[in-house]
């Protein structure tokens, strides 16, 4: 199994960007797939998570209403939307893929991508 996260780069405070992972060697339909980030010196932290179909996600508070997760079964790609971006989202951005349930637990996720950097300037 693969996870390829790409998307990632400086960005100046409001601005926006688009994360993108395509994964392989996995039926991707049948894996919920989230996002986490890990700020410099902290750890790691749940943003969002996508269920299988797409029709269900979830985020953590402080991206509600910025952030946007979605993904295409077709291309087995999973997107992080990311607008009015703050500083405090400087991150290193990983995603994930859980077979079992919608949950936020990252060590519930059986998958991991190698993550793309964020840095957001004020």
């Amino acid at each position: 199994v693969q996870l390829q996260a790409s998307g990632g780069g400086l960005v100046q405070a409001g601005g926006y960007l688009r994360l993108s992972c395509a994964a392989s060697g996995l039926t991707f339909s049948s894996y919920v797939m989230g996002w986490f980030r890990q700020a410099p010196g902290k750890e790691r932290e749940f943003v969002a998570v996508i269920n299988w179909s797409g029709g269900g996600t979830y985020y953590t508070d402080s991206v509600k209403g910025r952030f946007d997760i979605s993904r295409d079964n077709a291309k087995n790609t999973v997107y992080l939307q990311m607008n009015s971006l703050k500083p405090e989202d400087t991150a290193v951005y990983y995603c994930a893929a859980e077979r079992s349930k919608m949950t936020t637990t990252q060590y519930e996720f059986d998958y991991w991508g190698q993550g793309t950097e964020v840095t957001v300037s004020s």
